[in-house]
């Protein structure tokens, strides 16, 4: 099994790249969108984690930045009707914290809100996983003020993913100021036009 990837980006296209090793292989790896964002041109120098899927119509390697979205995303495709697309397009929406939170805490409009993935999935994916990702090792989750949850809801239905609407909430929150519903949405979205301005 190839477990870890370490080499140079030698081309990159949407969500998948080729990573050239040392020895001068070169490996297509699919990674989660936000991944994707995050790696380098080609040309930079990538470490990633690994997940190779065989299946009979041919083999696919599937890279992470951690350790723990390489877990979720196995424990994703021992679920019943989730495949690695399903599997990574939920990572790359949620993220793998929110992913298992929402899968712990039920919360069937997180997850149903991911493409490919409706109510009767998440309800599935619930039954199945729940009791199998109490021990994944996530990250503090800090209390929240009241209303961000309906900020990243909000930010959710303009058509932001999950894990975006979250992460500029979050900034939002570390800028300072109320925490009122409202503030947030707008400095959440002047967050993501900056982030988005930036690329």
């Amino acid at each position: 099994m190839i477990a870890s990837l370490t080499g140079v980006v030698a081309e990159r296209a949407g969500d998948t790249l080729v990573v050239q090793t040392d020895g001068g292989v070169g490996y297509l790896v699919t990674v989660p969108a936000g991944v994707a964002e995050r790696m380098p041109a080609a040309g930079g120098r990538v470490s990633l984690y690994t997940e190779l899927v065989v299946k009979e119509d041919g083999w696919s390697l599937y890279g992470f930045e951690r350790a723990v979205e390489r877990t979720v995303f196995q424990r994703l495709l021992g679920a019943s009707g989730f495949g690695p697309r399903l599997a990574l397009a939920l990572l790359s929406a949620l993220g793998p914290e929110r992913t298992v939170r929402s899968v712990l805490a039920r919360d069937l409009s997180a997850l149903s809100s991911v493409s490919g993935v409706g109510r009767k999935k998440a309800e599935r994916l619930v039954l199945e996983l729940q009791d199998k990702l109490g021990d994944v090792a996530l990250e503090p989750h800090a209390p929240r003020p009241a209303g961000t949850e309906e900020a990243v809801r909000a930010l959710m239905g303009l058509g932001y993913g999950a894990a975006a609407a979250d992460d500029a909430v979050r900034a939002a929150l570390a800028d300072g100021g109320t925490p009122e519903t409202s503030q947030l949405i707008r400095r959440a979205l002047q967050q993501l036009a900056a982030a988005r301005g930036g690329r």
